[in-house]
């Protein structure tokens, strides 16, 4: 009679614990699934095809850089991210070692940060990376809405060939091991 009744809690602990996995589930896709945002007058989203926007953004040291100068004749991987963001945070170190793997004429990877100076600085401090970061305020005309990210999540990464015209776009962060097949222009 006890192992009917140990079977049957665990049966019901089992339901239950299903039907909060489901909860989960459907709560997580609607937030990787959420509406765009409305857009303001002017900004026009990127899309594949598209030419990479002329934006212009300061590095950490307040140096103005061009998007569209970085790395001639080079892929870009163009990385939205935010300290405050876990899943930036937890794909950093994925980013890091492929952009290590790219040596000199491989795709470059640039981090653009949409946080406080302040705030970059004393991450890169406890997570050091060695590509480049640019520096933009979170708004409804910043950097990742001009690159397509019209429904403001984070993570947001976009792939530029070397010809500067978007080939992919990705909302949410990598898996391991992920970026490297992603990245192939």
């Amino acid at each position: 009679m006890r192992v009917v009744l140990r079977l049957g809690l665990v049966a019901v602990a089992a339901g239950l614990l299903g039907l909060m996995a489901g909860h989960w589930y459907r709560a997580w896709r609607a937030g990787v699934e959420a509406p765009a945002a409305a857009v303001p007058q002017g900004v026009r989203p990127a899309r594949p095809g598209d030419a990479l926007p002329e934006l212009t953004l300061p590095d950490l040291d307040g140096r103005p850089v061009r998007l569209d100068t970085l790395a001639p004749g080079r892929p870009l991987l163009l990385n939205v991210w935010a300290s405050w963001c876990g899943p930036c945070v937890e794909e950093m170190p994925e980013l890091e070692r492929f952009a290590r793997e790219q040596g000199d004429d491989g795709v470059q990877v640039v981090g653009l940060a949409l946080d406080s100076p302040e705030a970059v600085r004393d991450f890169l401090r406890r997570v050091p990376v060695g590509y480049p970061i640019l520096l933009d305020q979170p708004g409804p005309a910043d950097a990742s809405v001009w690159l397509g990210n019209t429904r403001g999540l984070l993570p947001y990464t976009v792939l530029v060939g070397a010809d500067r015209r978007i080939v992919r776009q990705k909302l949410g962060p990598f898996a391991p091991g992920e970026v490297g097949r992603w990245a192939r222009p």
